[in-house]
């Protein structure tokens, strides 16, 4: 299984899928690593717009971004 994670600079808002061959992406063999680069990516100033699996997963800027908070906020709570 392959995840993609399609990152771009800091602003841009979305990417239709007509458009992925213009973005940079890296690829992970799980979905965890794929989160973790995504939170990484989000960390050093560019944007993570896309994770899009194999499997049929395709998650959005809004879906990554509010998954990677709720992960940061059960962090919090059990530190």
């Amino acid at each position: 299984m392959r995840y993609r994670v399609f990152i771009g600079p800091r602003g841009t808002e979305t990417m239709s899928p007509l458009e992925k061959d213009q973005f940079l992406f890296k690829e992970f063999t799980s979905l965890d690593d794929a989160f973790g680069w995504a939170r990484h990516v989000n960390r050093s100033g560019r944007v993570t717009l896309m994770i899009d699996g194999d499997d049929g997963t395709q998650l959005t800027k809004r879906e990554i971004a509010a998954a990677l908070h709720n992960a940061d906020e059960l962090s919090d709570r059990a530190a």
